[in-house]
């Protein structure tokens, strides 16, 4: 059964972008806990731009009392291979209950190529098979689609698959039927995040922007047909990506209204 939850990257601009104006109060975990709540939604997915691994002991603690007062079950990930930062997320997804630590490859100064990704990753399979926690690599602009299938194959464990992001891959000139027809049957988590293609004002190019889920040019009800025919279980995580307005106050106004949107199609169509 796929159940409906958010991410910390449904609200980027409320926890705060690198580079921009900041809001004037950042959501931590415990707002995303709380924000979760708020929208009837009993799952989140919480990721590097909330670090669990930068907390505090008393902030973690919080954080769990706080998922259990709201009755919300978190899923965890990171950014980075290193073997001592993933071992430490498999100790995060053991102490909250995640089934699976989603990881983005890739950090601002490591870009591995696939023999040192199947290299790290092989030597920690047994970490992650001894806690029944499954490594969800997210598909990131970098590698394409057979790629990252080639390195799922090469690992050969049951406790590896693809969180699968629907827009990520046309940063590989991929788009979402691409794919989802070579990622599908590894498919353990999906992002769902909607979007427009649209030509540039002066026909010189094409933007793509996010939109809220239904809104944009993203299949949902097709995409998740698609993904259940394979048999793999999945739970279906909203991130957003609204384009800034004038003032922070506004996009951050912004982007909870595209959740509430969001949430309410979902909804209609997971349960569907």
């Amino acid at each position: 059964m796929t159940q409906l939850g958010i991410g910390s990257y449904a609200f980027a601009w409320s926890i705060g972008v690198p580079g921009y104006e900041q809001p004037d109060a950042p959501m931590d975990a415990v707002g995303l806990v709380r924000r979760a709540a708020e929208l009837g939604l009993h799952l989140v997915q919480i990721v590097d731009n909330l670090p669990l691994h930068a907390m505090t002991p008393g902030e973690l603690n919080l954080l769990e009392r706080e998922a259990r007062q709201h009755d919300v079950a978190i899923e965890i990930g990171t950014r980075g291979i290193a073997p001592d930062h993933l071992r430490c997320y498999i100790d995060l997804a053991q102490r909250f209950g995640s089934p699976l630590v989603r990881v983005v490859v890739d950090t601002a100064d490591h870009h591995p190529d696939a023999d040192e990704i199947v290299a790290t990753l092989g030597h920690l399979l047994p970490d992650f098979a001894a806690a029944k926690i499954t490594l969800a690599i997210e598909n990131h602009d970098r590698f394409k689609a057979h790629d990252l299938a080639d390195i799922v194959a090469r690992l050969d464990s049951e406790y590896v698959g693809i969180c699968l992001d629907t827009v990520n891959s046309f940063g590989a000139l991929e788009g979402p039927q691409a794919v989802l027809d070579i990622l599908g049957p590894h498919v353990v988590n999906l992002h769902i995040k909607d979007f427009c293609i649209e030509r540039a004002g002066h026909n010189m190019g094409f933007v793509l922007t996010g939109t809220p889920a239904g809104k944009g040019m993203l299949n949902v009800p097709w995409l998740l047909d698609c993904l259940r025919e394979y048999g793999r279980e999945f739970n279906a995580i909203l991130e957003l990506w609204p384009p800034p307005e004038a003032t922070m106050t506004e996009t951050v106004a912004k982007e909870m209204q595209w959740a509430v949107e969001s949430v309410a199609y979902l909804r209609g169509v997971i349960d569907a």
